[in-house]
């Protein structure tokens, strides 16, 4: 079997190159480091420089010919042909949590066959946590730099929907009064807030039943995510209960608004 085939084995070579991103990355969080505007006016700083230099020569190894849609690359100038199968990175998910040294940013690789992500991982460097799913789930710890540890993954899976209402979890940086509508709407009693794909994260675990999102992304700020909810037991949806799809080359990969559930809506 081919390792694209292999979506639990390809899920954690991506954990093997989002640690070796995450040394760097720590080296950096850890040291006098400057931010700068990129030309969107979003915030940059060298660890999503370098983090993307060390994850793409690592993936130009492991999957050789297989487009990568990367933030950085991206906001270069950089327009891979994605085709049907490609691997989306977004080497520092959640910025401004970096340069707030909260903690709570992400590495985040993703392959999408088919419009679908079908393997990924979130590894959250400074909370030393790790976040894989192909077709089944694992979260664990991994100190950045690290060989993965099996012995240190625990398996993991979204919660039945609790009868006394649901968690919703929140951007840090980004909720907004239609996120907040809708979580209303849909029986949010409680509000928990995270920042980066951690959020697809607490879902998949089941610490929360629902995350929506109205406010823009791109496809690398969520597919990782979404592959490791959907291998944990749940979906990402458009608020009106349709698929959520990638490779949206006409929207130049912007996303729309969309809920990612621990159980689909009856």
């Amino acid at each position: 079997m081919s390792l694209i085939n292999d979506k639990n084995a390809l899920a954690f070579e991506f954990a093997r190159l989002c640690s070796e991103a995450g040394s760097a990355i720590m080296e950096i969080y850890n040291s006098d480091f400057a931010a700068r505007d990129k030309d969107d006016a979003s915030p940059v700083t060298d660890a999503d420089e370098l983090a993307e230099k060390i994850i793409l020569a690592g993936l130009e190894k492991l999957l050789p010919g297989i487009p990568v849609l990367a933030e950085e690359s991206f906001s270069a100038g950089f327009r891979p042909d994605v085709g049907q199968t490609f691997i989306l990175v977004d080497p520092v998910d959640g910025t401004k949590e970096f340069i707030n040294k909260n903690g709570e940013f992400t590495v985040n690789i993703a392959l999408v066959e088919d419009r679908i992500p079908t393997a990924g991982c979130v590894y959250a460097p400074a909370r030393e946590r790790v976040y894989i799913g192909g077709t089944e789930a694992w979260a664990g710890a991994l100190k950045a730099g690290d060989a993965i540890r099996p012995d240190q993954l625990a398996p993991i899976s979204t919660r039945a929907r609790p009868a006394g209402g649901l968690t919703g979890v929140m951007s840090r940086s980004h909720a907004d009064a239609a996120t907040l509508a809708f979580a209303d709407s849909v029986g949010v009693t409680e509000r928990t807030s995270a920042g980066s794909s951690l959020k697809f994260c607490l879902v998949a675990e089941g610490l929360a039943d629902v995350y929506p999102r109205f406010g823009p992304t791109r496809e690398w700020d969520t597919g990782a995510g979404h592959a490791v909810l959907n291998a944990a037991g749940g979906a990402v949806l458009m608020p009106d209960g349709e698929p959520f799809l990638y490779a949206k080359t006409e929207t130049e990969f912007l996303n729309g608004a969309f809920v990612a559930w621990g159980q689909r809506p009856s």
